[in-house]
C-alpha cells in the first residue's frame, strides 16, 4: 500500500512552473530519487521557491560551520521537535557528508553521548536553545560559544540553521510529509 507523502495535493511535474519544474528534475538527477520536500512543497511555488533559496543560503555557503555540522544542527533540532522527515532525510545527509553512518542515529536520540567534539556539543546546546526556547538565548550563550573558538558569522550561522529549521519542523509534521525510503538506508555502510 502506497502512502501519501503530504496531506496537500502534490502537483505532476508538468504542471509545475518551469523554473520549478527545472530544480525538482536537477535535485533527481543529481540524487537518483526526489525527494519529497520538493513535491510536497511544489504545492506552492512562490513558497517554493522563498524556502529553498534560504535553505540554500544557509546550507550550501562558505561558512565557520562545516557541511556536517550544519546537518547536525538539523537532525538535533528536528530530532527535539519530533519532525520525522528531517530527521531521517538530513540524517542521510549528515552521515554521508560526516563519512560517518553512526552519527546521524547518535545526534537525533541523545547528542549528549554522541561521538562529537566538545565545541560541536556547545554549538547544539545553542540550536537547541534557538530551536525551543529562544526568548532565552542571552549574553552567556554567545560567551560559550566564543570560548569554544565560534566567531560572531558562525553563532549567527548556528541559530539562522536552528530557526529556519523549527519552522520546516513544523512545515513538515503539519503536512505529514513522507521520507523518501531511500533516506533510510543511505551512508548507512562505512565510508572510505
Amino acid at each position: 500500500m502506497d502512502k501519501a507523502i503530504s496531506r496537500f495535493p502534490v502537483p505532476a511535474l508538468d504542471e509545475l512552473p518551469e523554473d520549478v519544474r527545472h530544480r525538482i528534475l536537477a535535485v533527481q538527477e543529481k540524487a537518483g530519487f526526489v525527494p519529497n520536500v520538493f513535491l510536497t512543497l511544489a504545492h506552492r511555488p512562490d513558497e517554493f521557491r522563498a524556502f529553498f533559496a534560504y535553505h540554500d543560503a544557509l546550507m550550501e555557503k562558505d561558512s565557520g560551520l562545516s557541511k556536517a555540522e550544519r546537518e547536525m544542527i538539523v537532525v538535533t533540532t528536528s530530532g527535539a521537535n519530533q519532525c520525522q522527515y528531517c530527521v531521517v532525510a538530513h540524517g542521510a545527509i549528515l552521515r554521508v557528508r560526516a563519512k560517518n553512518p553512526l552519527i546521524a542515529d547518535q545526534v537525533a536520540v541523545n547528542y549528549r553521548k554522541a561521538d562529537i567534539t566538545a565545541r560541536q556539543s556547545a554549538m547544539l546546546d545553542f540550536a537547541l536553545k534557538v530551536s525551543l526556547h529562544a526568548q532565552e538565548v542571552g549574553d552567556a550563550d554567545f560567551s560559550v560559544l566564543r570560548e569554544h573558538g565560534f566567531a560572531d558569522q558562525d553563532i549567527w550561522d548556528i541559530g539562522a540553521v536552528a530557526a529556519f529549521f523549527a519552522m520546516s519542523n513544523r512545515l513538515a509534521n503539519m503536512t505529514s510529509m513522507r521520507p523518501n525510503d531511500e533516506f533510510f538506508l543511505m551512508g548507512r555502510t562505512a565510508m572510505s
